[in-house]
């Protein structure tokens, strides 16, 4: 099993298979990588980029920040949903519960890039970023395959200080320009839109430490179908036919009930024709629409 933690739904991707040992989940990637799986401690990576953090029990003004300044919480480690249970508060009121820790807040664009590397050398990006609209504090739809110049400058920098050594994927959310989380395995969600060599170009590196470069992401939107119904939920799997090229995938547990409030997962090379696939999904199914808010 070279590939470890891949969700049995999404098998069918991950051909060709290495020879390595290669992790898909962030339990995985901390079990096979003892090196470098102290980057799971979002404590230390936030201390590693300078910013002001402690873990509970240490006060926030006790390391300079005003009781008005705005604080985020999160927990150090959690590799079952790694910021599950993170909130914003205040400095002079912030009380985190144990095995948790805080930070000054961050300000900026969010956004998720995908890195593979060589020996602590970042040799390729494939970056991603939320759409303006919202659906109770998630993306409805996430846009792969932007350029950030920006966040490649910082990544490629962070990745040669602190992962000498290491060869395969990683995954960097940034708010900014700071990384917030870094993972030791890549966004499997995304890997559709990456191209047809991606998968390929990856096992080669990992199991020959060969890199011949690939041609840019050719990109394409993800859409989320929410509900705050507990099903069972009956999702018409492929594609409709009024929507050719638009992908279709079930996101629910084994009683048909949302996966974290999702129904559905739309994959598609044009956002507009994704809108419309899911606007016609979610009435075949009789699901209430999703009700927007628009972040400026």
């Amino acid at each position: 099993m070279p590939f470890h933690g891949v969700p049995p739904r999404r098998a069918w991707l991950f051909r060709p298979e290495p020879a390595a040992d290669v992790a898909v989940s962030d339990a995985a990637a901390w079990r096979l990588n003892p090196a470098h799986r102290w980057v799971y401690n979002k404590l230390e990576l936030a201390l590693s980029q300078g910013l002001i953090a402690a873990p509970a029990g240490v006060e926030p003004r006790e390391m300079g920040l005003a009781a008005d300044e705005p604080v985020f919480v999160r927990p150090i480690t959690n590799l079952a949903g790694m910021s599950l249970g993170a909130y914003p508060d205040r400095a002079g009121s912030v009380a985190p519960p144990p095995g948790s820790f805080w930070s000054e807040r961050l300000v900026g664009e969010q956004s998720s890039t995908d890195c593979l590397v060589r020996d602590g050398e970042a040799l390729w990006f494939a970056h991603t970023v939320a759409g303006d609209e919202w659906v109770d504090g998630r993306p409805l739809y996430w846009r792969v395959g932007v350029e950030r110049p920006a966040n490649e400058a910082l990544i490629a920098e962070w990745v040669a200080a602190n992962l000498p050594g290491y060869t395969g994927i990683t995954n960097f959310e940034v708010i900014g320009d700071t990384i917030i989380e870094a993972h030791l395995r890549g966004s499997n969600g995304f890997y559709e839109h990456y191209g047809d060599d991606f998968l390929p170009a990856w096992v080669e590196l990992v199991d020959r430490g060969h890199w011949n470069g690939l041609d840019p992401v050719p990109g394409g939107y993800i859409l989320s179908l929410f509900t705050e119904e507990a099903g069972p939920f009956a999702v018409p799997e492929g594609e409709l036919p009024s929507h050719p090229g638009v992908a279709i995938q079930a996101d629910t547990d084994a009683a048909g009930r949302p996966t974290h409030g999702r129904v559905a997962i739309l994959r598609s090379r044009d956002l507009d024709a994704g809108r419309a696939a899911l606007a016609e999904l979610a009435g075949r199914m009789g699901v209430p629409s999703n009700t927007c808010i628009r972040i400026n």
